[in-house]
């Protein structure tokens, strides 16, 4: 059955990992002296202990991300070298290794994990001289460090800052939620709070009326942690060390050895080509937003502050429509269930709240029930509060796997997210983004939970390759656009008044607005990513980088203050390090499996989701994806799916 979710005691949660990995190292020596060399003998218990260790700690780094507090903190920070140096010393068990070397194997899963077991042994450095190999160890415990310090000093920063605004027509026109949120009182008299936390933050960059105030919060965002770029320069150094001493050019070549990508040059052109294909529209679509910009406000040097705010409002002029009209249909409650009865309805599921421990009295839990049967539990957490980290995220916890005893294990999963929280006077009203957000995250959720494998290292998101395990999230997310999909939790939060057909019909309309402008925008990211792992970057140089990308991808410039490395979280802090491109690469495959699917009238056609939950979801890392793929569409997918997703001309 399933872990109920709870720590004892922070205090004492270093010790007892301690505890547990001297435990695993015993039952480790004692397989790796063994004579045995069968799967069953020695994978398998491998196996166990990985889900042991999981369910442990996992806890933990997942309360220090949504409960952040000093005691969190404090237990994080000492349990890292303790993770890291077990880590390195399995990694760099040489009699172990040559023990999997030998495994014979009947089952194509059994397989794939000896062949991924071999090749990460390898990339750990189990051939290297000794010295080296300390080495090695000595890199993973720091680079563990530095990433937490990235993403603390990010999540300090954030909190730290906040913009009062005393007069009330500098918030004139902003959406009545958004400005319900940001009401104090401060000594008898109103003020209006705004901070870095994301729906405050993009509350006021796409309908605060004051410009001043704009360039205020921009500049304070893209300013936060200026301690990240010592930490930047240490991560590099690191990364680029590491993979000097596996013998590879560059940490970029190193990380494309556990991913579909193959040759650095793929991921080069494929940016490329795609900015390419974007460029001439992003640059009319730059132009009407200027013109717009001039003839409304006579603003002649459109800024990036001004890009959410002049973009809102031309959007409504265009289309007569903008996120204040749909928002009050998106009530964060409705939403939640409308999504799970669609994912009960494609995938034959059901959702059963669950009356189990939380870490906030915010968080719903559901069990999963498959054919009647138990088959997994998911926790949403959805609302912004100041304790936790930015952004929107799944987190895996169990896995679905049978163990070395023939015990079949359940898999469960978080959901994230940074929604305006309820207030007073409002309930939690999502933007439409935010909606896709969710359908995102359940995705990738759904891609873990609807795991089938026995073998726990490629079951649900294990074992996938890093660049297309954003396939079943990007997949699922394009559906919230259709209005089939929608209708079903699209209700206005006063009257309980269904969404018209005009709005779900702008929605749609409205889809692909400045979408060139947001692939180069993507793309900037992506190629500031890879080449900083491909060369050696260091201080400025970093800077120099991404400026240089920027004469191509960015049709503003950025101001000279904006250091948007500082707070590139994905890549120093997230594991997305030389692989910032997955995000376009894996949408070829979602986008190419969205218009397989797609049925106009209910949404979703039920046959091919019943062989998307068959092939892809259900057999998680067991083979490359694009030979599932195959096995499911029986064709490859189409890079231009992806240019008429986004209606490229």
């Amino acid at each position: 059955m399933f872990q109920n979710f709870h720590i004892d005691n922070l205090t004492h949660f270093p010790k007892e990992l301690d505890s547990l990995l001297n435990q695993q190292r015993k039952v480790i020596d004692n397989i790796t002296k063994s004579n045995d060399t069968s799967y069953q003998k020695v994978l398998k218990p491998l196996q166990d202990l990985n889900e042991e260790l999981g369910l442990f700690f996992t806890p933990l780094s997942h309360l220090n991300s949504v409960m952040n507090s000093e005691e969190t903190q404090k237990a994080y920070e000492e349990s890292l070298p303790l993770l890291s140096k077990f880590g390195s010393e399995m990694a760099q068990n040489v009699e172990l290794f040559k023990k999997i070397e030998q495994i014979k194997t009947e089952s194509d899963e059994a397989k794939t994990v000896v062949s991924h077991d071999i090749r990460d042994f390898v990339l750990s450095g189990v051939n290297l001289p000794e010295a080296e190999k300390k080495r090695m160890e000595e890199i993973s415990l720091k680079l563990s460090e530095l990433s937490n310090n990235f993403s603390q000093n990010l999540l300090d920063a954030t909190n730290a800052y906040e913009l009062i605004i005393r007069d009330a027509k500098d918030v004139e026109g902003m959406p009545q939620s958004d400005i319900d949120a940001a009401k104090e009182e401060v000594e008898g008299k109103t003020v209006y709070k705004f901070t870095l936390q994301i729906p405050s933050y993009l509350a006021y960059m796409t309908y605060g009326p004051n410009r001043e105030y704009r360039k205020e919060l921009s500049k304070a965002y893209s300013t936060r942690a200026p301690e990240n770029a010592e930490v930047i320069d240490q991560i590099l150094a690191l990364k680029n060390e590491k993979a000097k001493l596996l013998g590879f050019d560059s940490y970029a070549q190193y990380a494309l050895e556990t991913r579909d990508a193959s040759k650095e040059e793929d991921v080069i052109t494929f940016l490329n080509d795609l900015a390419d294909a974007a460029l001439p529209q992003a640059e009319n679509e730059l132009a009407e937003l200027k013109a717009f910009a001039q003839n409304s406000d006579a603003i002649k040097d459109l800024a990036g502050y001004d890009v959410g705010y002049y973009s809102e409002k031309l959007k409504k002029e265009k289309f007569d429509f903008d996120d204040t009209m749909t928002k009050p249909y998106f009530v964060q409650e409705k939403v939640l269930n409308g999504l799970l009865d669609i994912v009960s309805e494609l995938f034959d599921v059901t959702f059963k709240p669950a009356d189990v421990p939380t870490w906030h009295e915010c968080v719903k839990p559901f069990d999963i029930f498959d054919n009647g049967k138990l088959s997994g539990r998911i926790y949403f957490d959805l609302e912004a509060r100041k304790e936790k980290r930015g952004g929107a995220w799944m987190n895996d916890w169990e896995t679905h796997y049978i163990d070395s005893e023939g015990k079949t294990h359940l898999a469960s999963a978080f959901v994230v997210c940074n929604f305006s929280p309820t207030t007073k006077t409002t309930p939690s009203l999502l933007r439409h983004d935010d909606v896709v957000t969710l359908f995102h995250e359940m995705g990738h959720a759904i891609h873990h939970l609807f795991g089938k494998c026995k073998e726990r290292s490629v079951s649900g998101i294990n074992g996938v390759a890093w660049d297309v395990v954003e396939f079943p999230s990007q997949f699922l997310e394009n559906f919230a656009y259709e209005a089939a999909i929608l209708k079903r939790f699209a209700f206005h939060y006063e009257s309980g008044e269904p969404i018209s057909e005009e709005l779900m019909a702008k929605i749609k309309e409205t889809k692909n607005y400045q979408a060139a402008l947001g692939i180069l925008r993507q793309v900037e990211f992506s190629l500031f990513d890879f080449k900083l792992h491909q060369g050696f970057y260091q201080g400025d140089e970093v800077q120099a980088l991404l400026d240089g990308i920027r004469e191509k991808t960015s049709l503003l410039p950025a101001p000279k203050y904006n250091k948007f490395q500082h707070g590139f979280a994905h890549i120093f802090a997230g594991g997305y390090a030389a692989g910032y491109y997955s995000y376009k690469w894996a949408e070829v495959l979602s986008a190419d499996a969205f218009f397989s699917c797609l049925d106009e009238e209910s949404g979703f056609d039920k046959e091919a989701a019943k062989g998307y939950k068959e092939y892809i979801l259900a057999n998680g890392g067991a083979k490359e994806m694009s030979e599932l793929y195959q096995e499911w569409l029986g064709r490859k997918a189409d890079v231009k799916s992806l240019i008429k997703l986004y209606e490229i001309d």
